[in-house]
């Protein structure tokens, strides 16, 4: 049988790889880096620790994983970056660890992170989430699970993005982005639904005409946002009604950046949040 690691890998001794890891050309591995089942890691790849990665993930070449992060508040701290399952991490995709001591950057299960996509330190990335080519993600960003990030754009620190949202490609976000929401533009709007994740995701013609009345509501009234949110509290027991509320109510918190608005919003301005 071939070899799973080319002879030209550089593997420390401590490094934990499952026995049908496979390790191309002149990828290093270093200490305190654990590999589950059936990883692929390809040519020239760089894993520094402390860093576990799950099983069936494949990244590809170029790809750099838990590299100390680029915050000037990094003082040495053993962090961590925590990788699950079935992954796909393209070319060149950077994953810098957290700042502080026992903390993580974390990256769920079922991702695609496609070419030169950066994540910095502290951010979660849940669940079947696709970020697209040369995306930045500042520090401490929050991606929900099934959302779909568009290329080429830069997400500011403490942004959270909701769950089967959609950013449009070259957009600037610097704020929350509601779930099953799509937003685009410089600076980033609500713009309408995501109605075609939302039916890819399996969405009832019933959820998906309260979220219409919940869009109306919140982005084409002309309701103050507070008075919008406390009619969308009445509206509806639906799941998806309840989730959408929890995040934008969350969003308006003191360490959040405050939820993005339509082009009627009425009560939340444009201008950034100091954080």
């Amino acid at each position: 049988m071939p070899t799973l690691i080319h002879p030209t890998a550089v593997i420390a001794e401590s490094a934990e790889l499952h026995p049908t890891v496979q390790v191309g050309p002149y990828a290093v591995i270093e200490e305190q880096v654990k590999v589950g089942a059936g990883t692929t890691i390809g040519a020239h790849v760089v894993i520094e620790g402390p860093t576990e990665i799950g099983s069936g993930n494949r990244i590809f070449p170029g790809a750099a994983i838990g590299i100390e992060p680029q915050d000037l508040k990094y003082a040495g701290a053993p962090s961590w970056v925590k990788i699950g399952n079935n992954n796909k991490i393209r070319e060149y995709v950077t994953v810098n660890r957290a700042t502080y001591a026992g903390e993580s950057t974390v990256i769920g299960n079922d991702n695609l992170l496609m070419a030169y996509v950066h994540v910095a330190h502290n951010c979660i990335i849940e669940d079947s989430v696709v970020i697209a080519n040369a995306v930045s993600l500042a520090g401490h960003v929050k991606i929900e699970s099934k959302a779909v990030i568009g290329g080429v754009l830069g997400i500011h620190q403490f942004v959270h993005i909701g769950q089967m949202a959609m950013v449009g490609g070259m957009s600037r976000v610097v704020r929350d982005v509601p779930p099953f929401m799509l937003v685009e533009g410089h600076p980033c709007l609500v713009r309408s639904l995501n109605l075609l994740g939302l039916k890819r995701a399996g969405l009832t013609s019933e959820d998906l005409a309260i979220l219409k009345n919940a869009f109306r509501i919140l982005y084409r009234s002309g309701k103050l946002f507070s008075e919008a949110l406390e009619e969308l509290e009445l509206l509806s027991e639906n799941r998806y009604i309840q989730e959408l509320h929890q995040f934008l109510s969350l969003s308006l918190g003191s360490k959040r950046r405050g939820p993005m608005p339509g082009k009627m919003s009425k009560g939340v301005k444009l201008e950034e949040v100091d954080n």
